[in-house]
């Protein structure tokens, strides 16, 4: 069953541009209905990080939030099936030379990332103008999936690693490769510290600044936008500066500042449904 899904995905990603984004929004609007527990999480989340917003204006966002995951899963499509011939048009890209000058200097590179829902889409389009990056991926539980998954990601970077084998970002790093590296999921207490996200107490992972200080490599942001469901455009910022510091905690704080202003130009297109505030520091009440 898993095939025939996957074989019906791969028509999908034939059909013209313009037809897989009006799907993509369908398919948004059959989830934000089918899934109350996501749009509760959705919701939650939102009313934590923007206490400003009325519940009229959180519930337009919920749905434009809905509409963007609903479009991501054809870009998924799209970017395991679809030529790159058919997307280069449509796709812009800023701060190149601040990725390639950073590779110059032969350390590692960390692209900083962050789960918004054009990931899938972004490691294409990026592929278009840079090949020479490793992605990271976490293992389906279903088998078939997971392997079509690492085979089609695997067309458009060097390796594609799985998020939880640090040895394996490690070798990669003292290569000299570039990793693109999305530390913004809860992914426990361990390894992570309480920083603040949005004015939320949020378990962050530490990675990037231990990856970086092990391997001496520049931290280089780089962030994916959809413009009115017909184009892209790639941002990718100087490498950060005095990074990493002594402290981890305000290395760790840094970096969620930095994903919450790009947040902050697209909130509609931001992964909302993660239980990001799952993790509670001692003394405080659950959320979800």
């Amino acid at each position: 069953m898993t095939w025939l899904g996957l074989g019906f995905g791969w028509l999908l990603a034939q059909l013209p541009f313009t037809l897989q984004m009006q799907l993509g929004k369908m398919i948004g609007l059959i989830m934000r209905k089918a899934s109350s527990r996501r749009v509760k999480i959705a919701e939650t989340n939102l009313k934590l990080c923007f206490p400003d917003k009325s519940q009229d204006e959180i519930q337009k966002l919920i749905n434009a939030n809905f509409e963007s995951v609903g479009i991501a899963v054809m870009e998924t499509l799209i970017s395991w099936w679809s030529s790159p011939s058919k997307l280069k048009s449509r796709v812009t890209i800023e701060g190149l030379e601040y990725l390639e000058n950073a590779v110059k200097e032969k350390h590692g590179v960390i692209l900083l990332g962050a789960h918004y829902t054009t990931l899938e889409i972004a490691g294409k389009l990026l592929a278009i103008f840079y090949t020479h990056f490793d992605a990271l991926y976490r293992q389906h539980k279903n088998p078939v999936f997971d392997f079509v998954m690492y085979k089609r990601r695997k067309t458009y970077c060097e390796d594609v690693i799985e998020r939880g084998n640090m040895r394996e970002m490690l070798r990669s790093l003292k290569k000299g490769r570039t990793i693109w590296y999305a530390p913004d999921q809860n992914y426990g207490a361990e390894h992570s510290v309480f920083v603040t996200f949005f004015g939320i107490p949020a378990a962050t992972i530490t990675a990037t600044s231990r990856l970086a200080k092990m391997t001496q490599s520049k931290v280089v942001p780089f962030s994916h936008q959809r413009i009115d469901n017909q184009r892209y455009v790639l941002r990718i910022y100087p490498p950060l500066e005095d990074f990493p510091s002594e402290d981890i905690t305000e290395d760790t704080q840094r970096i969620n500042h930095i994903i919450e202003n790009e947040i902050l130009n697209m909130p509609e297109q931001y992964l909302w449904s993660h239980r990001r505030f799952k993790t509670r520091p001692d003394g405080l009440p659950p959320v979800y």
